[in-house]
C-alpha cells in the first residue's frame, strides 16, 4: 500500500483532487495516511491497553507483551488483536487530516517563506495536535474502553450514547488533560526531531528513489525519544478512561499509579505502545508527505 502511495503518477491538472483548497488537500492526504497507519497497528495498541489495564502484579508476577498477544490469539481469536479498529479508525482518520490540514495551514500562515525553528516546530506540533486531540477525544474514550475488553459496548454510536446518558457530557471528554499532556508534546517532540534529522540528511546526496525510505528512518528516530517522553501521560490517560469513576483528576490517578505499581507502572506497555507510534507516525509522514509532493504542495 505504501509502496503504490509512492509510485503513483502525479494527479492531473484536471482531477477533483488538484481542484481542492491546499488546507483540504492536506486534509485528504493526511486521513489516507491515518487509514494505512491505525489498519497495520491497531494490534499494538490493544497490547498496549491491555497491559496497562492489568491489575496489580500477585508475587511479583505479570504477563508480558508476548504471553498476552498469544492468551488475545487463544481466547477472542486472531481477529480480537483488531478489537476497537472501528472506534480508531473514526478517531485516527478524521484526527490524522485534521492534524496535518492544521499544521499546514499554521506553516501556511506563520512562516510561508523559510522553515521553523525547532522551538517554532515544538508549539506547531504540539498546538495542531491539541486541536485534533480536543475534537476527537469522545473517539478516543471509546476506543480505549472498545480494547480493555472490560466493556460490553455493541456499537460505536451505542457506546457515545451509553457515556453520556450514565456519567453526562463530561463523560466524553474522560482523561482530555491525560491526553493532551500525551499527544501534545509527542506531536511537537516528534516535528522538532524529524525535521531537523531530515536536514542532517541532505537531500542532495541520496537518489530521489530513497526519499521515502530517507524519510521513514528520520521518522523512526523521532519516534522513539517522542515517546519514551510522553509514556507516563499515556498510561495516567488509559488509567481515567478505564477508572473513571475512582479517580477523576490526573493528580489522583498519578498518585494511585504510583502507589500501586511504583515509578515502573508509568511506563507498562511502553515497548508495543514505542513501537506503534514510533512506525505508525513514521508511516503516516512519509505517506502525507508523498502524496503532498504528486499535488504540487510542499508539506
Amino acid at each position: 500500500m505504501l509502496y503504490s502511495v509512492m509510485a503513483a503518477e502525479p494527479l492531473l491538472p484536471g482531477s477533483r483532487l488538484s481542484q481542492l483548497h491546499p488546507v483540504l488537500k492536506a486534509f485528504v492526504c493526511g486521513s489516507l495516511s491515518g487509514t494505512c497507519s491505525t489498519l497495520l497497528f491497531q494490534p499494538l495498541d490493544l497490547l498496549k491497553t491491555r497491559l496497562q489495564a492489568l491489575p496489580p502484579a500477585t508475587a511479583g508476577r505479570r504477563p508480558g507483551m508476548f504471553k498476552l498477544f498469544l492468551n488475545i490469539i487463544h481466547n477472542e481469536n486472531i481477529f480480537g488483536l483488531w478489537r476497537g479498529l472501528l472506534p480508531s479508525f473514526l478517531r485516527c482518520i478524521p484526527g490524522v487530516g485534521l492534524y496535518f490540514s492544521t499544521l499546514y495551514a499554521a506553516k501556511q500562515h506563520f512562516f510561508p517563506k523559510q522553515g521553523p525553528s525547532p522551538i517554532e516546530s515544538v508549539l506547531l506540533g504540539a498546538g495542531s495536535r491539541t486541536v485534533a486531540g480536543v475534537c476527537m477525544i469522545p473517539f478516543t474514550v471509546v476506543k480505549t474502553r472498545y480494547e480493555s475488553g472490560k466493556f460490553g459496548y455493541r456499537s460505536v454510536c451505542g457506546a457515545l450514547n451509553n457515556i453520556y446518558k450514565t456519567e453526562g457530557p463530561r463523560g466524553l471528554f474522560t482523561g482530555l488533560t491525560a491526553t493532551l499532556l500525551r499527544d501534545a508534546p509527542f506531536s511537537g517532540i516528534y516535528l522538532m526531531f524529524y525535521t531537523q534529522a531530515k536536514k542532517i540528511v541532505q537531500h542532495e546526496e541520496i537518489d530521489p528513489a530513497f526519499s521515502a525510505l530517507q524519510n521513514f528512518g528520520c521518522g523512526i528516530m523521532a519516534g522513539i525519544m517522542a515517546s519514551v517522553a510522553t509514556q507516563p501521560a499515556d498510561v495516567i490517560k488509559t488509567h481515567m478512561q478505564l477508572s473513571h469513576e475512582k479517580n477523576r483528576w490526573t493528580g489522583q490517578v498519578a498518585t494511585h499509579i504510583f502507589r500501586n505499581h511504583g515509578v515502573t507502572g508509568f511506563f507498562r506497555g511502553g515497548l508495543p505502545r514505542a513501537l506503534r507510534r514510533t512506525f505508525m507516525a513514521a508511516m503516516a509522514w512519509t505517506v502525507y508527505e508523498q502524496m503532498m509532493e504528486k499535488m504540487g504542495l510542499k508539506s
